[in-house]
This record gives C-alpha cells, structure tokens and sequence, in this order.
C-alpha cells in the first residue's frame, strides 16, 4: 500500500516541491524507503520511542521550505501541508484492504480513523488540523482532490517506467554485486509492477485528481493478484508476514495480555 500513499502525498504541489528539492529519493531510494519504513514502524510500534521520532521528524523538516508548484511559498510544517500527508494513508489503506484483505465494516472505519488521528498527534499534528470524524474527513477529502492535488514532477517519476534507478546497495556484499550485474534486466519489471502497484492500490478518485490512467483489464489482473495474496499471506509462518519490530510489538502484547 505504502507507494500508492507515498504518490499521493507528493501530488500536493507543496508536498511534491519539497521532496522534489529537499529529498534524496533519487540519488538513494533505497536508503530513503528504508528509512522511511523504520519511522513509520516507530509511529505504531514504538512505544515511548513513538513520541521521540515524532519530535525528531519536525525538526528535521523545520528548514525544508521554498515555492511550490504553483509559486506560493511553502514550509514543511505548515498545518495544511504536514497533516495531508498524514491524511492520505487512511483512504489509501481503506481501499487497499478491500483487496488485499476484506471489505471493512463501518466501525472497523471508524477504529481504523480513530487510531489515524491518535498516531497524527503522535507526529505532532493538532487536532484542529485534521478531520475528527469519517463524516468531516470525506469533503475534506473531496476538496483537497478537486482543488489542490496534481500531478508533479515527482509523481510523474514514481509512476514513470523509465525513470533510472540505482540497485540497491544494502545487504551482503556478493548479493549486492549479483543485483548491480542483473539490474539492466530486473529493473524494467520491476518498475512496470511498482507503477502498476501504485496506480491500482490508489483510491479510484484520487487516481482520477492525479490523471493516471487505469483499465478494466488491469483491474481484473489486480484483483487476480490479490486473490493469491489473501490466500497466501494468511498462512505463513509470523516470521514472514511480520517485519521485527511489529513482530516483537506482537510478542509483548501477548505476554502481557495472555488471553487477548
């Protein structure tokens, strides 16, 4: 689910211009998506160390600042512009689990609303700033798409096939020379699933906002590859259906609450 959230966050013109000018996501995409992950998992899984990286994530973002796309200037910090990108992943993760897990319930929504606002002030955002209910999220939704959102530069690139990307460089190192061999030939796959990836997980009218295109064919190939994952996925061990942290995070509730 992650790049059809990350595509949408930086298609806010402020959003895409400071990651376009601020961010290494080209010159160490990998560095950059690793990083990105670990913080997340902190937000959720942390503990006290939740707050912690929370206070870090705004400091670090207290000098990126410049002009967006459409030549008003921006901050990273600005309410508006720090809670969209806060904001994405819940319709992001509504819609993708309808294919990657099941249809949620109204109230399974609405928990899964609640705890997006919860690890929203976890990142320092206030509650003013953010829609307190699925009813005031909606037409919030609805005008940031109709009036705000874009396709910029960096979207163009998450989603193009051709943009150059670097093999990873982490990892053992005969692995790392066996991937910068076999790169030329595993890259263009590989950037044909992630923008099919990104472009079908994303909410139908957003995809729509943005401009990218999505057919009835690749609908059925999405939902065929999906089937096999929730088939799949709910019958490995927990060692491969969980990263660490959220598998020690998992540990600790259990011992703790012996018949939760």
């Amino acid at each position: 689910m992650l790049p059809a959230a990350l595509t949408l966050q930086v298609a806010h013109p402020a959003v895409g211009a400071g990651v376009d000018e601020h961010s290494v996501f080209r010159t160490d995409p990998w560095g950059r998506g690793e990083r990105s992950l670990r913080s997340l998992q902190l937000w959720v899984y942390g503990g006290a160390e939740a707050a912690g990286e929370g206070r870090r994530l705004r400091v670090l973002h207290r000098t990126i600042q410049g002009t967006d796309t459409r030549g008003r200037p921006y901050h990273a910090l600005t309410p508006a512009n720090y809670a969209w990108v806060h904001a994405t992943g819940f319709p992001v993760y509504r819609h993708a689990a309808r294919y990657l897990i099941r249809p949620m319930t109204p109230a399974q929504e609405r928990a899964l609303y609640a705890e997006w606002l919860q690890v929203g002030r976890i990142l320092g955002i206030h509650d003013r700033d953010m829609p307190q209910s699925i009813e005031e999220f909606w037409p919030y939704w609805e005008k940031m798409l109709a009036g705000e959102i874009e396709a910029t530069t960096v979207v163009r690139e998450l989603v193009d096939v051709d943009q150059p990307v670097p093999p990873p460089d982490r990892g053992p190192w005969p692995l790392r020379m066996l991937l910068r061999a076999l790169w030329p030939v595993l890259l263009p796959p590989l950037a044909r699933f992630r923008r099919f990836v990104t472009i079908g997980l994303m909410p139908p009218d957003a995809r729509a906002a943005v401009g990218l295109p999505w057919s009835a064919e690749q609908e059925k190939r999405l939902r065929r590859l999906c089937a096999v994952l929730r088939g799949v996925v709910p019958v490995l061990p927990e060692r491969l259906r969980y990263l660490p942290r959220a598998r020690a995070a998992r540990a600790a509730h259990r011992t703790a609450v012996p018949n939760g």
